[in-house]
């Protein structure tokens, strides 16, 4: 808990801020003061019984600062019973795991005295956020003061004002000392250890703690792929045949990694107290409107959407475009071989070190385009899924990783699958794979690391001085601390972070066993990306609530799905190599029922293997 600063209630009684909201400037008073109300009132009477107060200008304070932002925290008691209503999950004093509840919490292990220091200042701020997403409509027909803004029995308030653009946003504040210990383990200090998943975890939420979790292990994982590819890079650059040696290697990893990883994540799980935790039950999406009727399982009145139309926008709409996209992508592949074409044309009539160069131009430039189509295909797909209208944010990601992902892999891996099966030209292929991937490494790189950091200067310098005042360890006032943070960008999730890292294990899974040295590049990115990554998370960011997770979700499904695409592909070319055709000289067709059934034993006796 944050015990440096403090505010005073309207009542008299100091409470430690731990979340911010921030209004419209221009938003009315009798919205403000029924808002204010709604967070104060006791459970009983509907309100989330949480203590808020009006932030203060400091003496630095101008006339365009926003005078509608108030900070919220609640009373020692009151969290502890947020904790039991959120289904907290703590180590109880015979060494189990148990669903934390008032009445025994002197049965829990680390509760001490009055509790002080049981709930971790993360889960404190998951506490109120869960308040007041739970502060629902009663009886009033509308905001006050805002008589079109309807409001519907049973529904989140602070959904509906946010969706209405009433209510700016809702972030949780950092905690000075802490932030500066977990930076100085993390990532100041550069040295050759495991990240602190425990303070990562405490800090942010097991979400965030299970995706740096998860960096590491698939960097370690890929130390014995670099191991073994240094040595083939060598000395075996040229003979492809030594490579269905690699490639059979590729089988069994990429594959053995994903069944261990999920051992693991159970492991992480269960210590931090999320394994066996049930899921809250899920509000609407702020985005999701309809017409008002009667929810036939909660029998509440609320905004309903027709699921014909949906499938009707998702199958006329939806699905056309993602095809005209991918279409859009093999046309731009084409060119890129039209371009490598020309490339080897002009190495061949006068080869020199120039034209030698020349040979990788197309490459760069295909990888770079590849880039900037994935990145205008991304914000396309995120607005085609909510205008979709998904009831549920679960269901919104779900579709939408299913979009992005259909995109990225063909957008990605179709210039290469096509070398490799339809050309068979494996120098191209190798050649193709390094620069596609060094180039996508350093983009992304300068895009995630450097990019969010320069734009944050040139967005506010004096933010950005105050921030690295705050972080040198001299104390700012709460107002000066509440606009600095909440000028910071907004961390808006780990999917982009997962999804590079599902394209790096493509790349690696899929073709290494002609480009050895991919796993190596991949380790040095990797390390690069855990040290950009917390920098990010503790400069450039604003502090994201934690989200409690038992394990990495949908993407686990989705790198399950790319190593069964790498058992057929290393089977292929396994069976492409002139080792393996010697043995079939007289019959092709011998050759692919034999790889066929290889790969489907392998599928047989488990490799891959996907529990459900």
């Amino acid at each position: 808990m944050q015990k440096s600063l403090s505010v005073y209630d309207s009542d008299g009684s100091t409470f430690a801020p731990l979340v911010v909201i921030e209004l419209v400037s221009e938003t009315k008073e009798e919205a403000i003061a029924w808002l204010l109300n709604r967070v104060r009132d006791k459970q009983q009477d509907g309100g989330a019984e949480l203590l808020v107060e009006q932030l203060t200008p400091g003496a630095q304070g101008t006339e365009k600062d926003n005078p509608n932002v108030y900070v919220v925290g609640a009373s020692w008691q009151r969290l502890l019973y947020g904790a039991e209503d959120v289904g907290l999950f703590k180590e109880f004093n015979d060494g189990s795991m148990r669903g934390f509840t008032y009445a025994n919490k002197h049965n829990f292990k680390e509760f001490q005295g009055d509790g002080d220091g049981f709930l971790s200042m993360a889960e404190c701020q998951y506490i109120i956020k869960h308040e007041l997403d739970n502060l629902r409509a009663k009886d009033e027909a509308h905001v006050p003061g805002y008589p079109k803004m309807k409001l519907y029995p049973g529904k989140s308030v602070i959904r509906r004002m946010q969706s209405k653009g009433i209510l700016v946003q809702v972030f949780p504040l950092h905690e000075k000392e802490e932030l500066k210990r977990l930076s100085f383990s993390w990532f100041k200090k550069i040295k050759l250890s495991f990240q602190p998943l425990d303070d990562i975890r405490h800090y942010f939420g097991e979400g965030m703690a299970l995706y740096f979790g998860f960096l590491e292990y698939f960097t370690l994982a890929l130390i014995p792929m670099a191991l073994i590819g240094i040595p083939y890079y060598l000395f075996d650059w040229e003979d492809y045949d030594k490579f269905t040696v690699f490639a059979g290697f590729n089988l069994v990893w990429c594959t053995v990694i994903l069944e261990l990883w999920k051992r693991l994540s159970a492991s992480l799980a269960y210590g931090w107290g999320t394994l066996s935790r049930k899921k809250a039950f899920e509000e609407p999406r702020p985005g999701f409107h309809g017409v008002l009727g009667v929810n036939p399982v909660t029998g509440r009145a609320e905004p309903l959407y027709s699921n014909a139309k949906r499938q009707l926008r998702i199958y006329l709409v939806s699905v056309p475009f993602v095809l005209l996209c991918l279409y859009l992508s093999l046309y731009v592949m084409m060119i890129y071989f039209d371009m490598e074409g020309w490339a080897l044309m002009i190495h061949d009539e006068e080869p020199t070190f120039w034209t030698g160069l020349l040979l990788f131009i197309p490459s760069i430039i295909y990888a770079v385009v590849i880039e900037i189509m994935n990145l205008i295909y991304r914000y396309a797909a995120e607005f085609l899924t909510g205008w979709e209208n998904h009831r549920l944010e679960s269901t919104f990601q779900n579709h939408l990783v299913l979009k992005v992902l259909v995109f990225n892999f063909f957008n990605c891996f179709a210039s290469l699958f096509y070398i490799a099966f339809v050309m068979q030209d494996m120098v191209l292929l190798r050649q193709s794979l390094a620069t596609l991937l060094i180039t996508s490494q350093i983009l992304n790189q300068i895009m995630e690391a450097f990019l969010p950091y320069w734009l944050q200067r040139r967005r506010n310098k004096k933010a950005h001085k105050r921030m690295i005042k705050t972080m040198e360890d001299k104390e700012l006032p709460l107002s000066e601390q509440v606009k600095l943070e909440a000028d910071m960008s907004t961390y808006l999730g780990t999917f982009d972070d997962y999804l590079e890292l599902f394209l790096l294990f493509g790349y690696v899974s899929l073709f290494s066993c002609v480009y050895p040295l991919a796993a190596v590049l991949v380790v040095l990115n990797n390390v690069t990306e855990v040290y950009s990554d917390a920098f990010k998370m503790c400069k450039v960011f604003k502090r994201p609530f934690s989200e409690p997770a038992a394990n990495i979700g949908v993407w686990q499904l989705a790198f399950e799905a790319m190593s069964v695409i790498a058992v057929v592909t290393n089977c292929a070319l396994i069976g492409m190599s002139p080792q393996v055709k010697s043995y079939f000289p007289e019959s092709e067709t011998q050759l692919i029922m034999w790889v066929v059934g290889f790969e489907k034993m392998l599928e047989a006796s488990g490799i891959p293997k996907t529990d459900k």
